[in-house]
C-alpha cells in the first residue's frame, strides 16, 4: 500500500502539478474584460486550458525521460522521479502515452481551433532534440511556449489576439527564463545544460535588463491601447498599473540579483508573498477599474 502511495506520488510529480497555473492564468485570458460571453466559449475555454495542462505535462516527462542521465548529475533535478530511478522509464512513457491519447480526445472534437497546442507539441519535440542546446534560441522557444497558450485561448473564442499582449506574454516569460539561466550558470554552469556555454553573469544581467523594459513598456501599452477598458479609459488603466508593474518587475530583480534565487519562477510568483500582495492589489485596482468601466451608474453613485 505505502509503495503505491509513493508512485502515485511520484507520477504526480512527473506532470509538475503547480507548472498547471501557466494553463490557467494564460488561456482564459481571452474572456479578460468581454462585455458577455456564452456558455460555448467559456466550455471552449475550459477545454483549452485541460489540453495545454495535458501536452505540458506529456512534454515534462518527456524531457525527464531523454534527460534522465544528465539530471543524475544536477543537485536538485537527481531526484526527480525518473532520475532517481523510483519511476521506470516505461511506466513514465505510459503514463505520457495515456495523457496524450486524452488530449488527441479533446483536439480531435475540433482540430482547427487546436492548432497552437499541436505547434507547441512540435515545438518541444525540437527543444528536446536541439533547439535546448542553442544560446539564446532555448530562452526563446520555451518562450513561444506561453505566447501559444494565450493564442489557443483567443483561438477558441475567435477573438482578435492583440499584439501588445503577445510581446507582454513573451518578453515576460524572456525575463523569467533568463532569471533562471543566470541561477543555472551560478549552481551547476554548462555541465548541466550545455546551451549555458553561450551565457556568462554579465550577459544574463544585460539580457534581464532588455526584457524587464520591453515587458514593462508593451504591458503598459497593452492596456492602454487593447485591453479590455476601451480607448477612453485605457490611459486610466495604465497610469493606476504603473506603479505595480514597475514594483513587480523590481522585486523580480532584486531575488535575481540581491537574494540570488530564481531558480524557479513559478514558486516566486506564485509562493512570493511581497510578489503575491503586489499581484492581488494590482488585481483588485485593475478589477474595480473594469467593474466601473461597464457599469458607468456605479461610478456615477460613487461620486455622489
Amino acid at each position: 500500500m505505502e509503495t503505491r502511495t509513493h508512485l502515485i506520488a511520484d507520477l504526480a510529480g512527473l506532470i509538475r502539478p503547480s507548472h498547471a497555473a501557466k494553463a490557467i492564468l494564460l488561456v482564459p485570458v481571452a474572456l479578460i474584460g468581454a462585455p458577455s460571453y456564452s456558455l460555448t466559449e467559456v466550455v471552449g475555454i475550459i477545454s483549452a486550458t485541460v489540453a495545454f495542462m495535458l501536452a505540458s505535462a506529456a512534454v515534462y516527462i518527456g524531457n525527464d525521460i531523454v534527460d534522465r542521465h544528465r539530471d543524475r548529475h544536477h543537485p536538485v533535478k537527481r531526484n526527480r522521479p525518473i532520475a532517481a530511478g523510483r519511476v521506470g522509464v516505461v511506466t513514465a512513457s505510459a503514463c505520457c502515452a495515456v495523457l496524450l491519447a486524452v488530449l488527441a480526445a479533446i483536439v480531435a472534437r475540433t482540430p482547427a481551433s487546436y492548432w497552437p497546442v499541436l505547434v507547441y507539441l512540435a515545438l518541444n519535440i525540437a527543444y528536446s532534440r536541439f533547439l535546448k542546446h542553442i544560446p539564446l534560441v532555448d530562452v526563446g522557444t520555451v518562450a513561444a511556449g506561453f505566447v501559444l497558450r494565450v493564442v489557443q485561448g483567443y483561438e477558441v473564442t475567435g477573438g482578435q489576439v492583440p499584439a501588445w499582449l503577445l510581446i507582454t506574454v513573451f518578453s515576460m516569460s524572456l525575463l523569467l527564463l533568463l532569471g533562471k539561466r543566470r541561477r543555472e550558470l551560478m549552481e551547476t554552469g554548462a555541465v548541466h545544460r550545455p546551451a549555458l556555454r553561450g551565457y556568462s553573469m554579465e550577459l544574463t544581467n544585460w539580457l534581464l535588463q532588455i526584457a524587464s523594459v520591453l515587458a514593462l513598456v508593451s504591458g503598459l501599452m497593452y492596456l492602454r491601447d487593447e485591453g479590455p477598458f476601451g480607448p477612453q479609459h485605457g490611459q486610466t488603466a495604465m497610469m493606476l498599473s504603473t506603479p505595480f508593474a514597475l514594483f513587480a518587475l523590481f522585486r523580480y530583480l532584486q531575488i535575481q540579483l540581491v537574494e540570488n534565487e530564481g531558480d524557479d519562477p513559478v514558486r516566486i510568483l506564485l509562493r512570493d508573498r511581497v510578489m503575491v500582495a503586489n499581484s492581488m492589489l494590482w488585481a483588485a485596482t485593475l478589477g474595480v477599474t473594469l467593474v466601473l468601466v461597464h457599469h458607468p451608474s456605479l461610478a456615477a453613485a460613487a461620486t455622489l
